[in-house]
């Protein structure tokens, strides 16, 4: 006689009475702390702990559609990106996904391509599909949109717009001070392409500090990124460029990372090596810029936290902050690798 098999365990869903019953607190006291209601603010924090620990040990999971239809919210929100998987947006969306997974709402991506037609017919769609605000991504907003929205980054004052910009002046400062430092004088730099959201204001900080450094910036040292192309092959055709110009620079000042591998490529081709013939200084620190060769000297963003704040912020104003700032500033950091030198001697020293 064959062995007769068990019946396999249904798996259990805890509920709410459940976790209450395990803490021996009321389901009312135990729905406002989980939901961080304005109730619960009057519940003493070691209390709030202990009903947070039972959630964690008997996993509980609240029921999304419940909590919708008793607050009558979707808790969802929209992001409106660039791309979808350039080096700039997928880590800021990364922050973005992280922090809104541990508040339990949820978020649908859609892609502007720097089109105010784009923008305006999928921001009506996702509004349309009940999101409660918006997170941009690269994107130059020219009007408010109609709800709470959070810019990644920002520079334009609209209502109910929260705007995180970089501080590009203490970042064009830091950068060019190291290449001061270094010797060189003849510095060569990408302007980021007119769409770009920080393109205008990076490159006025970089004119400001270098006026103040006493940096002369040459026309025929500078080149404009005029196409849109998440790889490296952005900066390599306009790395040429300054090379076909043959007036002599020892470094550059690129307008990203994407932009500054596509030079240092173009600049190999060319057969200069890159430090000891010229220095490169990209923008952003995305995961690869530490891993080419040579490591890349560069300004970082911290991208991913950029995201989690945003994300932090937008839900702060959807739940009813009153005190959410217009802009919240953050400061770069220069990241020293192997891609910046000393400046090599003049030819004939």
């Amino acid at each position: 006689m064959g062995q007769v098999r068990k019946p396999r365990p249904k798996s259990v869903v805890v509920t709410l009475k459940m976790v209450a019953q395990h803490v021996g607190l009321t389901p009312g006291t135990v729905s406002a702390v989980l939901n961080d209601a304005p109730s619960s603010r009057s519940i003493p924090q070691t209390t709030k702990n202990r009903i947070h620990a039972a959630a964690k040990e008997l996993d509980y999971r609240p029921n999304f559609f419940a909590r919708s239809l008793r607050n009558k919210r979707t808790y969802m929100i929209g992001v409106i990106a660039e791309e979808i998987g350039d080096y700039y947006g997928s880590l800021v969306i990364r922050g973005i996904e992280e922090y809104l997974r541990e508040k339990d709402y949820f978020f649908l991506t859609v892609v502007h391509r720097h089109s105010p037609e784009l923008l305006k017919r999928y921001s009506q769609m996702l509004m349309q599909r009940g999101v409660e605000g918006f997170i941009t991504v690269d994107l130059q907003l020219t009007e408010a949109l109609l709800l709470p929205t959070v810019a990644v980054p920002g520079h334009k004052n609209f209502p109910g717009v929260t705007n995180i910009v970089l501080d590009h002046h203490h970042a064009a400062r830091v950068a060019l001070k190291h290449l001061l430092q270094l010797g060189h004088k003849n510095i060569a730099f990408m302007k980021g392409q007119s769409f770009s959201a920080d393109s205008e204001d990076r490159w006025r900080a970089i004119c400001q500090v270098a006026e103040e450094l006493k940096i002369e910036i040459k026309p025929e040292l500078t080149v404009q990124i005029d196409i849109d192309d998440p790889t490296p092959q952005l900066g390599y055709p306009f790395a040429k460029q300054l090379l076909e110009r043959r007036v002599p620079f020892t470094a550059l000042f690129a307008y990203n990372d994407i932009s500054a591998l596509g030079a240092i490529r173009a600049f190999q081709e060319a057969g200069l090596r890159v430090p000891h013939d010229i220095s490169v200084i990209g923008f952003d620190d995305i995961q690869g810029a530490a891993f080419s060769i040579p490591s890349l000297t560069t300004v970082r963003q911290p991208l991913a936290d950029m995201g989690r704040l945003a994300a932090r912020t937008l839900l702060a104003r959807i739940e009813g902050a009153k005190d959410s700032p217009a802009e919240i500033p953050i400061e770069p950091k220069l990241v020293v690798r192997q891609s910046t030198a000393q400046a090599p001697a003049p030819t004939g020293a």
